[in-house]
Formats: structure tokens, C-alpha cells, sequence
């Protein structure tokens, strides 16, 4: 029997009262100055989740952090900070035994309500523990050689990362920003494209999908040639950066400031975001079937 409370239909005004957070991942190539955003954030409002151990760029910056080196902190920071998922049986990862056990450990998580953004840097450095980690559990074992079976490890990496981030991305109210490094490679056809570096191919292919935000930070050039910095912002983009932006707010170049990039994503209730344009482009042309078939 279903209980009264497990279906519930939400009103326009509640959903529109809601407080979202926005979830978002902010890539670009290594340098580039991804973690030095932190300053352009409110630093009392702020946690810092810091995985790579670089903070020298942001050495002095006034807010809080805290410090992950293994896969098993990650995993119960991220149900701390999370709560409990209840779709988890009781022995498994974010159900809410883990979840009644990291309180017990870390304290109340009514302290992380100080803090209005999560700022995880990185999930490069995520990838990597949690790999390090897989190769040590059962399923990287052969059941009949016992010896390492990389194809169970990477498996079970993909499984593990994809919940991380899941799990991130529901947590109530917050801002979650994931930091990664940016990759540019060359295809079969000798094509550069761009792709986030993490280890595994699963969490590189689905994470767009999980946040509402991708941002890439990348150098671009005016029209006579001076470089600066900008955010690239928009999944159509003339430069083949990795982008989405579920505000609909936000123009394909916008200023490298995440404090104000979020502002903008706020927009005030009442004022929709542009629509797509589905009209065809005026000098669209119909490419000849006949000739594309016979090339």
C-alpha cells in the first residue's frame, strides 16, 4: 500500500518558492585559472571541497575548506552534505543508515546551512581515488584466476562516480560547482575535439546529463588577435568547447566570473529565459540525397 505521503502534487507558487541550487561543472584546460574563481565567490557562503591539493592559487582566500584524500571521505562528505537517498536499501551507499552514521562522525548537518555554494575541486582527482579504491574491491578480482581484472575495476568506477555525482546533484538548496580539467584530443580522423579528463569513459559521457551548468573557461582571442579569458557557456558554440545551459539565460560568451555568471542564472521569477528558435535559417540549403549517397 502506498502511504499518503509518498505522492503529492506540487502547486505553481510552492515550485516557484522553491530555493534551487545550481548544479554546474566548470572545466577548461590546466592554468587556466578555474580554482582562483573561488574569489569571485561569497567566501563566508562558500565551502571549499578540496581534492587536489592546489590551493596555492587561492592562497589567502578568507573561506572554508575541507580536505579529501581518499575515496571513502568523498563518498560520505557527499552524504553529510546530501542527506539520505531512500531509494537505497539500508546496506547501501547514501541510504540512510550511511547517512545516520557520517552525522555521527562528522556532526549535525544542520552547520552546512552557513554555506550557500559547494566548490569541489576536482573531480579529475575524484576519478583517480575512486579508481585506486575499485582496484582494491572484489569485483576487480577474477573469480577464476584471482588475479586484477581492470575490466571489473573499471565497472565498478563508473557505478561508484555516476553516484557521487548523482548525489551531489540532489543535494536541497545549494550550489554545487565541480571542477575538471580539460582535455583536447584527436580522433580516428585526426578531428581535435574537447573532452573533461577523469579516468573512465562512463562519467565523462553521462556527467553532462546529471548538472544543469557546463561551463568551459577558455582562452579566446579578439578580432585582432589579443587572447583573454571568457566562459564559454552554450552547447552551440563556433568553438567546439564542451557547454550547456539549462537557464536559458546565459549568451555563448559571458565575462570569467562565477559569482556574477550565478546572478544571472538567477533571474528574478517572472522573467522567462529566451526561447529556442526553431525557425529554419533563411539560406539553409537541402543537401542532395542522390550525390550523398553516391560519395
Amino acid at each position: 500500500m502506498i502511504s499518503p505521503t509518498a505522492f503529492r502534487i506540487i502547486t505553481a507558487d510552492q515550485r516557484l518558492a522553491e530555493q534551487r541550487g545550481i548544479k554546474g561543472v566548470l572545466t577548461g584546460i590546466s592554468g587556466i585559472g578555474k580554482t582562483s574563481q573561488l574569489w569571485t565567490l561569497d567566501a563566508p557562503r562558500t565551502l571549499f571541497l578540496n581534492l587536489e591539493a592546489g590551493e596555492l592559487a587561492v592562497q589567502g582566500w578568507p573561506g572554508d575548506e575541507v580536505r579529501i584524500r581518499d575515496w571513502e571521505l568523498a563518498r560520505d562528505l557527499a552524504c553529510w552534505v546530501g542527506g539520505p537517498n531512500p531509494a537505497m536499501r539500508a546496506d547501501q551507499t547514501y541510504s540512510s543508515s550511511h547517512h545516520e552514521r557520517v552525522c555521527a562522525a562528522f556532526g549535525d548537518p544542520s552547520v552546512l546551512a552557513r554555506y550557500d555554494t559547494l566548490f569541489v575541486d576536482s573531480i579529475t582527482v575524484a576519478s583517480r581515488l575512486c579508481l585506486q579504491w575499485c582496484k582494491g574491491q572484489p569485483q576487480a578480482t577474477s573469480d577464476r584466476s584471482g588475479k586484477p581484472d581492470m575490466r571489473g575495476a573499471y565497472g565498478l568506477l563508473g557505478q561508484e562516480m555516476i553516484a557521487w555525482l548523482t548525489h551531489l546533484q540532489h543535494t536541497p538548496g545549494k550550489n554545487v560547482w565541480l571542477v575538471g580539467i580539460l582535455d583536447k584530443r584527436l580522433d580516428d580522423f585526426s578531428r581535435p575535439y574537447f573532452s573533461l579528463q577523469v579516468e573512465g569513459a562512463k562519467t565523462g559521457l553521462e556527467l553532462p546529463g546529471i548538472v544543469d551548468e557546463v561551463v568551459t573557461m577558455a582562452e579566446l582571442k579578439t578580432e585582432d588577435g589579443q587572447p583573454y579569458r571568457a566562459f564559454v557557456c552554450t552547447t552551440l558554440n563556433p568553438f567546439g568547447y564542451p557547454a550547456k545551459d539549462r537557464s536559458g539565460r546565459l549568451d555563448t560568451i559571458e565575462e570569467p566570473h562565477l559569482g556574477r555568471l550565478m546572478e544571472k542564472i538567477r533571474r528574478p521569477a517572472g522573467a522567462p529565459p529566451p526561447q529556442l528558435d526553431y525557425s529554419r535559417p533563411a539560406d539553409a540549403t537541402t543537401p542532395n540525397t542522390d550525390t550523398a549517397k553516391g560519395a
